[in-house]
């Protein structure tokens, strides 16, 4: 048996492949959409026991663990995500917060067309070029939604020609300005929220 050795950062390129690996065994191509919602995307895999896709958060670069401790892949495919490890645990249920300040159980997998996320206001990325590409439209695109600083989201007509880049902007120079403007709106928002209540005056 052959020994393979990989080169710094080969493991998590690797790991990454096998997470997009899991993603490819569900029928994610589909000739034509689906009239039933929601859209499911039905494993490929005989005899798997999921009834469907169902995306489980990263943080960072690391799986999250169930309250149990055990990683999601430990856990049954099959509704209940009952642990294999353990028999303490009565289902796969992580307290981890994602990005957006919501609980990751408070998240539902849900696959939706362009035209549908547009017509109930909801932000669309870039359309890719081809679909070899997975879904990345650039670096900006493996961020969470509201972190991203491309305008892949559905912004208003003022923000989206302030964040237009300019001229003489490189790289760096673009996404600090969008950064300093995230954070002044931000401020913003806070200070707003702040605002001190007018003082009653008695009566004379």
């Amino acid at each position: 048996m052959e020994r393979l050795t990989l080169p710094p950062g080969g493991a998590a390129a690797v790991d990454e492949y096998l997470e997009y690996r899991r993603y490819k065994q569900h029928k994610t191509d589909l000739e034509t959409i689906p009239q039933q919602r929601p859209i499911d995307l039905p494993c490929q895999v005989t005899g798997c026991q999921c009834r469907a896709y169902l995306y489980v958060p990263l943080n960072g670069s690391q799986p999250i663990r169930c309250r149990c401790k055990h990683f999601a892949d430990q856990h049954s495919a099959a509704p209940g995500f009952a642990c294999n490890t353990c028999s303490k645990c009565s289902g796969f249920h992580s307290c981890f917060t994602c990005a957006c300040g919501q609980p990751a159980y408070a998240h539902d997998t849900v696959v939706e067309t362009k035209q549908e996320r547009l017509a109930q206001g909801k932000p669309v990325g870039q359309d890719i070029p081809y679909a070899a590409m997975g879904g990345l439209t650039g670096f900006s695109s493996l961020a969470e939604g509201y972190m991203r600083l491309d305008d892949s989201g559905i912004v208003g007509t003022s923000s989206q020609v302030s964040s237009l880049r300019r001229p003489e902007e490189d790289d760096m120079a673009f996404f600090e300005r969008r950064y300093q403007e995230r954070m002044k709106m931000e401020k913003a928002a806070k200070w707003k929220g702040k605002a001190p209540l007018p003082s009653a005056t008695k009566p004379s």
